[in-house]
């Protein structure tokens, strides 16, 4: 008997730019009398059927993007005699859909860390429950990968997780639903534990895979502090100190190590934190800008960010502060006109942005626009063959429309082709070999480059034709480029590299306590645990 578990994906590329961290979270968590899981990056090779045994388990995670594969490999695997079982956020909506159309014998919802090695233990006795609820577990609950099952030469970036949650509500991000609106926030020494255990094999490069590394903003603070909320300040500044006590943690590290984060649009005015972050080496982070212009930011429930010049010069507040942006934009919004989408290749030169990715309207579930969305579509089903359209994941991708909800004054083919224009445009030679200028040598600037150049080959799909020739084309580029970029992210290991030696802050406490009530240091009970 065997545990498998599986990220499935219909392109695979031989090498990934980033690991799947929750597959080597969930072997971390697969009980010790299971065995060591099989791992399968389908991002990397699809899985061989013949591999999987009758009476083995078979974990598979979906996302919405890559749920129709997820289930095209369940129901192969229960074919085959196994237990199948699902999770991740899209079995979290969806749990149902898993058992109809992936051939579930049981689903797990919210986290998995728990919920998971719950489920292996009764597929081993035969008698697997439908449902698991993992529920959002503490930040002292996260577990730390099993990184010793990864294949070292097949990933560019390593992933470390921080914090889950993210305060904000906008439209068209189901994060503050599934992952809720309270950070949380995993112990800062857990994190670094973790991630020199990484550099120890020889990972530099970490994303650092938060739904929002900035969960207190200085507005958060002013607030609390103006409403007289002393409980709630407090909570916050607990927060943000022990961001600031990672990032001082992260410093101290190897400087030739490279973090990339997600954070949104409010750091840009906290010049403390964001000088904190490059002292931390965290050189870049994907920052959702989404739209331009006021009504389109009010359109997605983001109207606290900024729009126009202000907009401009908040970005370049990042570079300043030595943090390189990966700018987000949405397209398709129903503010959107033609003149739009030059005004957003504009303003993202101007701003000086590093990296940019300009992706189509979707309604994702899970989201209020898909909420909305769907009650619209009650209303006069649109279907595509016999699935309706507010099940759009279900349709095969050769005949899957690019965009789903009707724009007023556009039709879905001018937005895609708009949009394709728009990353032809910023991913030109001359404005990468521009942009190539933030570092500080040949070599440097012509990884640079490539590194552009792959990851517009990657994500920019909105214009690739559904033709197999021109995508089988695509991804013999894309692997090519995969292959020549991956060299330039290998590192040696370090495998002197030590962990601090950190004191429990629980242990530290009590011990005062003790000492504080007369209690001789020594006849504490705590003196002996041993500090980790």
């Amino acid at each position: 008997m065997s545990v498998h578990l599986v990220n499935p994906s219909d392109n695979s590329f031989g090498t990934a730019v980033i690991t799947p961290r929750w597959l080597f979270v969930l072997a971390a968590a697969t009980p010790a009398i299971a065995g060591d899981p099989i791992l399968v990056d389908e991002s990397l090779e699809q899985i061989v059927p013949e591999t999987i045994a009758d009476g083995d388990i078979v974990g598979i995670s979906v996302h919405t993007g890559n749920a129709l594969r997820g289930y095209e490999v369940g129901r192969m695997a229960r074919a085959r005699g196994a237990w199948v079982v699902y999770g991740g956020i899209h079995a979290t909506l969806f749990p149902e859909e898993a058992f109809e159309q992936g051939q579930a014998h049981a689903v797990v919802t919210g986290d998995g860390d728990l919920a998971w090695p719950k489920a292996v233990v009764d597929c081993l006795a035969g008698d697997p429950k439908r449902r698991y609820e993992g529920g959002r577990i503490e930040g002292t609950q996260f577990l730390q990968a099993r990184w010793d099952l990864m294949p070292r030469d097949k990933y560019m970036w390593a992933s470390v997780q921080t914090i889950r949650g993210c305060p904000k509500h906008c439209s068209f991000c189901s994060v503050w639903r599934t992952d809720g609106q309270a950070p949380r926030q995993r112990r800062f020494q857990s994190v670094i534990d973790e991630i020199v255990s990484l550099r120890r094999i020889g990972f530099r490069f970490i994303a650092l895979a938060d739904d929002n590394f900035y969960p207190v903003t200085l507005t958060d603070l002013r607030l609390a502090r103006e409403q007289g909320n002393t409980a709630k300040l407090e909570e916050l500044m607990t927060i943000r100190t022990e961001r600031f006590q990672l990032m001082a943690e992260l410093a101290k590290l190897p400087r030739d190590m490279v973090f990339f984060t997600q954070i949104t649009m409010e750091a840009g005015e906290d010049g403390e934190y964001l000088d904190a972050m490059k002292k931390a080496n965290i050189k870049g982070a994907l920052v959702g800008v989404e739209a331009v212009t006021p009504e389109g930011l009010k359109a997605v429930y983001k109207d606290w960010n900024y729009s126009g010049e202000a907009l401009a010069r908040q970005l370049q507040t990042f570079k300043k502060h030595g943090v390189h942006v990966l700018g987000s934009f949405i397209f398709g919004l129903p503010t959107d006109k033609p003149a739009t989408f030059d005004a957003t290749v504009d303003m993202a030169l101007k701003a000086g942005v590093t990296f940019a990715q300009f992706v189509m309207m979707t309604p994702f579930p899970g989201t209020v626009d898909f909420g909305h969305w769907e009650k619209e579509q009650a209303k006069n089903p649109t279907m595509v063959g016999d699935v309706p359209i507010t099940r759009y994941w279900l349709i095969p991708t050769a005949v899957r429309p690019k965009m789903f909800t009707p724009h007023p004054t556009m039709s879905s083919a001018e937005i895609s082709e708009r949009t394709q224009k728009v990353w032809d445009r910023f991913y030109n030679w001359g404005a990468i070999w521009k942009r190539s200028g933030c570092v500080p040598t040949l070599r440097a600037r012509v990884a640079f480059v490539m590194l552009s150049k792959l990851y517009r080959q990657m994500y920019a799909g909105t214009g690739i034709s559904t033709d197999s020739a021109r995508r089988k084309k695509a991804k013999r580029s894309a692997r090519w480029l995969v292959k020549q970029t991956s060299r330039i992210f290998k590192s040696a290991p370090m495998p002197e590299l030590q962990s601090p030696v950190w004191a429990l802050p629980s242990t530290v406490a009590m011990l005062r306590t003790a000492m504080n009530a007369g209690m001789p240091a020594e006849s504490s009970p705590f003196t002996v645990l041993p500090e980790n």
